[in-house]
């Protein structure tokens, strides 16, 4: 540590070893903790200890327990007091998990990847069209426990909604896994409308009528496609299991689950469609792009065929050689000059006709 020396000056510290790190409390990553009895929020602002004490003391009720982008310490005492199991408190932590479904004994364990379309003037400008991020989703009998990562993936909109319909919170933990697994596939079409947008745009610019051809723009959107069909695809799997009969999941949630099936199932159609129309559109771009190729090597040709007629000229009596013919001559410059001119003008209207220049 800095000391002052006489006289005020500070020294600066010697000691280049790393200083230890100070924990931060996990409460600094709990977003909101409530309990909910009969779907209803009891008052107040408690701990997540506090209500997983009141919660279990009383035999009614459930915690929902919501994290953001917590680190080790902070989730691992997030786990102790839960009881999870080590191996999902790892994976909550470290992100860029595919998406999946665990079981530990009587704890469900649920990974979502979340999108939102990121606004741009237009392709051509474009650096990035799909962010993302993370929702994982603790789910107990007496408990569920979302913990987020991304700037993006804001719930709290969700928590008020369901707040107002105590009749869906009153069906449990399951609902509230139900309730976000909805809104993450929601997000996934909103998405995909707008993509469909962008597709449409670099469709017209590869089709049309203009010379020049920019396909950075294809790339990009190829790019982002695959990056959403890798967020969207792995999660038929967990979905399936939600809506297959288990005991964990009452059979009214079950209900709700398929229709999140179904809308995954329109998502993923969409991006297989996009991916190959972008594929299309990549081959029909590269074909574009190799006829200006060809175009522009064919002008470039023609302009060389029709200099070297000069430059042929120029180079037989560029030889200095004593006797030349019409070099006495007063009319053999300008008859040289016309004859150039002549053969050159005959040359770039051949290659007028034929579509070289």
């Amino acid at each position: 540590m800095p000391h002052l020396r006489p006289g005020g000056f500070v020294t600066p510290r010697r000691d280049k070893r790393p200083l230890p790190r100070i924990p931060v409390p996990a409460a600094r990553a709990v977003v909101d903790c409530a309990v909910y009895v009969n779907g209803d929020r009891r008052p107040g602002r408690v701990s997540y200890r506090e209500a997983l004490h009141e919660v279990r003391a009383s035999g009614e009720g459930y915690v929902w327990l919501g994290l953001h982008s917590p680190d080790d310490e902070q989730m691992q005492d997030v786990g102790r007091v839960f009881g999870l199991h080590e191996l999902v408190v790892e994976d909550a932590v470290n992100a860029h998990q595919r998406p999946k479904l665990e079981v530990y004994d009587d704890t469900q364990f649920l990974v979502l990847r979340t999108v939102k379309y990121v606004e741009h003037e237009s392709m051509d400008k474009a650096s990035e069209v799909v962010e993302t991020g993370e929702i994982m989703i603790f789910v107990g009998p007496d408990f569920v426990i979302t913990v987020r990562h991304g700037d993006h993936t804001h719930l709290s909109g969700l928590r008020r909604r369901l707040e107002a319909r105590p009749t869906r919170l009153e069906l449990g933990p399951t609902a509230v896994l139900h309730a976000i697994s909805d809104l993450v596939v929601d997000s996934y079409l909103a998405v995909t409308d707008r993509m469909e947008t962008d597709i449409v745009a670099i469709e017209s610019s590869v089709f049309g009528t203009q010379r020049s051809l920019n396909i950075d723009p294809v790339y990009l959107l190829k790019r982002e496609v695959l990056e959403l069909r890798r967020a969207v695809t792995p999660l038929t799997g967990p979905l399936a299991r939600l809506t297959a009969d288990n005991p964990m999941v009452p059979k009214e949630i079950r209900r709700h689950f398929r229709d999140v099936a179904d809308h995954l199932t329109t998502v993923i159609d969409r991006v297989v469609e996009y991916d190959e129309v972008l594929t299309s559109l990549l081959g029909a771009a590269a074909a574009k792009v190799g006829i200006q190729q060809n175009t522009d090597m064919r002008k470039i040709s023609s302009w060389v065929a029709i200099a070297a007629v000069p430059t042929l000229v120029a180079g037989i009596y560029g030889m200095n050689f004593e006797y030349m013919p019409e070099l006495d001559e007063r009319w053999g410059y300008p008859t040289v000059i016309v004859g150039l001119l002549v053969a050159c003008s005959a040359l770039w209207v051949i290659l007028r006709r034929h579509h070289w220049l």
